[in-house]
C-alpha cells in the first residue's frame, strides 16, 4: 500500500471509529476497530467487534444492519464496497494505543508504514507504551521502540 494511500485510509478510518463506537458500545459490544481494504474501485470495509461472550453470526448481522444505516446516512466512502462485520479471532488486529498496554506480554506483529532503520516489519513481545506514544516490542531479545503514529498494521499472534 502506497504511503499517500494509507494516510487517506487512516485519516477515514479516524473519522468512522467515532461514528460507530456509540451504536456498537450501546448495544453492549466493544468496537475493536474498523479498517479498510482494497483499492481502486471496490473494497471492503471491515469492522471489528467483541465481547465477554464471544461473537455470533446473529450479532455480527444486528451490527452491521445498525452500521448500514449510519453509512447510508453519512456516505463517508465515496467509492463501491462491501460492509464485513467480525470478530478480531485469534490473531486480534490492535487500533488503540490502549491495545497495546491491554496485550504487554502478547506475542505481535507490527507493520509499520514508514521504516525505521531500514526495517518496516517486527515480530516479537509486546513490551508496552511509553508516554511518547511508542509501542515498545522485543525482537530477538532487543527492544524497539516503535512511533504509534506509522503504525499500518499490527496483530497478536499465537506464541512463537
Amino acid at each position: 500500500m502506497g504511503l499517500f494511500y494509507w494516510f487517506f485510509w487512516r485519516l477515514l478510518l479516524q473519522d468512522l471509529t467515532p461514528l460507530f463506537e456509540p451504536v456498537v458500545e450501546s448495544m453492549g459490544y466493544e468496537l475493536v476497530g474498523v479498517e479498510f481494504i482494497g483499492a481502486g474501485g471496490h473494497g471492503t470495509l471491515r469492522v471489528y467487534i467483541d465481547r465477554e461472550a464471544g461473537v455470533s453470526l446473529d450479532d455480527c448481522a444486528a451490527i452491521s444492519h445498525q452500521i448500514s444505516g449510519i453509512l447510508d446516512v453519512e456516505e463517508p466512502i465515496k467509492q463501491a464496497y462491501d460492509l464485513e462485520i467480525s470478530s478480531p479471532g485469534i490473531d486480534r488486529p490492535l487500533f488503540k494505543l490502549a491495545d497495546f498496554e491491554r496485550f504487554t506480554g502478547e506475542a505481535a506483529k507490527i507493520k509499520l508504514a514508514i521504516a525505521l532503520d531500514g526495517r518496516k516489519n517486527f515480530k516479537g513481545r509486546l513490551q508496552g507504551v511509553t508516554e511518547a506514544r511508542q509501542v515498545e516490542i522485543e525482537v530477538d531479545g532487543e527492544v524497539f521502540s516503535l512511533p504509534f503514529a506509522d503504525i499500518a498494521r499490527a496483530n497478536l499472534v499465537g506464541d512463537f
